[in-house]
């Protein structure tokens, strides 16, 4: 099995490990919200920032983000330990397709990772 990790904020432009290959796409059934309260690089205990995370929403889009391919099972095990660091306030880890055309019923990528953090609105 190869790993794919789906991106649709930082892990777009500062993705912070080695991967195989990016795809440029979208997922659906969830939207892109700043709902997710994080004291990690800003906040603070008493009044967090703001960072992204997603909300299912049925006939949403997510667009856009990118899909990493990471081989080898060191290095899959390597980026996972990584994005438990990074992604540390998530509670849910789910695998979506991702979708590069609009027009295509097919997904480009099958079972990406994605981290989603439950909503917190403080």
């Amino acid at each position: 099995m190869v790993l794919w990790v789906f991106g649709y904020g930082s892990l777009i432009w500062k993705v912070g490990f080695s991967y195989d290959e990016r795809v440029v796409g979208y997922i659906k059934g969830y939207k892109r919200v700043f709902y997710q309260g994080s004291t990690n690089h800003r906040g603070t205990p008493q009044h967090p920032g703001r960072t992204l995370t997603l909300e299912p929403l049925e006939d949403a889009i997510c667009q856009w983000g990118a899909a990493y391919r990471v081989s080898g099972r060191e290095n899959e095990q390597r980026v996972l330990s990584y994005l438990e660091v990074r992604e540390k306030n998530h509670d849910l880890r789910a695998y979506l397709d991702v979708y590069m055309d609009s027009s295509s019923t097919e997904p480009a990528v099958s079972g990406a990772l994605v981290f989603i953090a439950t909503k917190d609105k403080k």
